[in-house]
């Protein structure tokens, strides 16, 4: 079975940067909330620095999409080669 590469990049993206945006909010709530893990984004994301405010939780949510959607595209790209490569038809595959 082919894995749908626009669906799931849509779907991780949209996971990676609610979970960017959700951890960024509550460390503006609460600062000490999730610092190990937005220094974490922070340091594989330039211009994002979650201390600055909401505008810079923004930026990192954005940054958060575009990689999340890049890499669960990757992986869909990715399984159906493999799956190709493998000899796994459509009717075959679970």
């Amino acid at each position: 079975m082919k894995m749908n590469i626009k669906a799931l990049a849509i779907a991780v993206g949209g996971v990676w940067a609610a979970g960017v945006l959700l951890v960024g909010l509550a460390h503006l709530v609460w600062p000490g909330y999730g610092g190990a893990f937005l220094d974490l984004a922070a340091s594989v994301y330039p211009g994002f620095h979650p201390a600055n405010g909401f505008a810079a939780v923004i930026v990192g949510t954005v940054y958060a999409l575009v990689d999340g959607a890049i890499g669960g595209a990757a992986i869909a790209w990715l399984y159906n080669t493999v799956a190709a490569g493998a000899g796994v038809s459509p009717s075959k595959a679970s």
